[in-house]
């Protein structure tokens, strides 16, 4: 055996190693190519055309894009979901901070129980949540506008035009909080004991060690769960989409982003302008999601 053929039988085999690699990868890049890539070129391919009733379908470069930031529907729509994110999402994490910590400090009893108590809501569908919200919301045949009429009192009027996005963010709140938590609960569990006997040590309780040591510990979860967050609530679609049924007069077709591009891809068939409206959207989630990291960033530098 020459000692060429040593190098070139390594070699060989470094290929197929490589090439097992990509087999194996190959299955997720189809899909991801198939299902996310190519749909997103076409996507932006058709924002740069428009619909006309005399001469067809024409090509507009960005005049869609230009009608879209001028567009006061598309404008009142992200205003309302930043309104949205900045009522739901303090809430929604605190209440998730707060769990995981109960469920790490160890004195909570049955506390596995409770961890698939609060993770459950998760597990239901948003559309069969929505539903189960919408039937309580009910001003006529919910049981809290029953419970209301017996006692002789008025219901709160939920699906109004004051309380709308509180309600919405009360369902969005109540399916996503136990996913956040599970998310910040693993991040605490990953916390090394040695900053806990050092505490301990110093001299601090179980809240100036939450308070000092496991909340700077898991801040790069919580920005996880922040940036997850901010991409649920200008996506949001399926809670609006479905009280919509219920409160026709409350919510509009571009109530939310969202449901603004699918009325006018689906109902209005401007599948232009809607391809335009999205990737807007898209934008928009990319820019505040970086703020927020940028915020995040600094703020662990300093």
């Amino acid at each position: 055996m020459t000692t060429n053929t040593i190098p070139r039988r390594a070699r060989r085999a470094q290929a197929r190693q490589a090439a097992s690699g990509y087999l194996f990868v190959a299955p997720f890049l189809v899909v991801f190519l198939a299902m996310l890539v190519l749909p997103l070129l076409y996507a932006a391919y058709l924002s740069l055309f428009k619909e006309q009733l005399i001469g067809g379908t024409t090509f507009a470069g960005l005049d869609n894009y230009r009608r879209a930031l001028t567009d006061d529907q598309l404008v009142e729509g992200v205003v309302r979901v930043g309104k949205f994110f900045l009522l739901q999402v303090p809430l929604m994490l605190g209440l998730a901070l707060f769990f995981a910590l109960a469920l790490d400090s160890g004195v909570l009893r049955l506390a596995r129980v409770f961890r698939l108590g609060i993770f459950v809501p998760y597990a239901v569908p948003s559309v069969v949540a929505t539903l189960m919200w919408g039937y309580l919301y009910g001003p006529d045949f919910g049981p809290i506008a029953q419970l209301a009429d017996k006692l002789g009192v008025t219901a709160p009027k939920f699906l109004s035009d004051d309380l709308m996005l509180g309600s919405l963010a009360n369902v969005v709140t109540w399916e996503y909080t136990g996913y956040n938590m599970i998310i910040l609960y693993a991040a605490l569990r990953a916390i090394p004991s040695e900053l806990y006997e050092a505490a301990a040590v110093d001299g601090a309780g179980a809240w100036r060690t939450a308070w000092s040591v496991k909340i700077p510990a898991i801040r790069p979860a919580l920005m996880l769960a922040l940036i997850f967050s901010v991409i649920g609530s200008f996506q949001l679609f399926n809670e609006p989409n479905l009280l919509q049924r219920l409160a026709p007069n409350v919510i509009a077709n571009s109530y939310t982003p969202n449901l603004y591009a699918y009325s006018l891809a689906f109902t209005s068939q401007e599948v232009n302008y809607a391809a335009a409206v999205s990737f807007l959207l898209g934008l928009v989630i990319v820019v505040v999601s970086y703020a927020f990291l940028l915020i995040g960033n600094r703020r662990r530098a300093s």
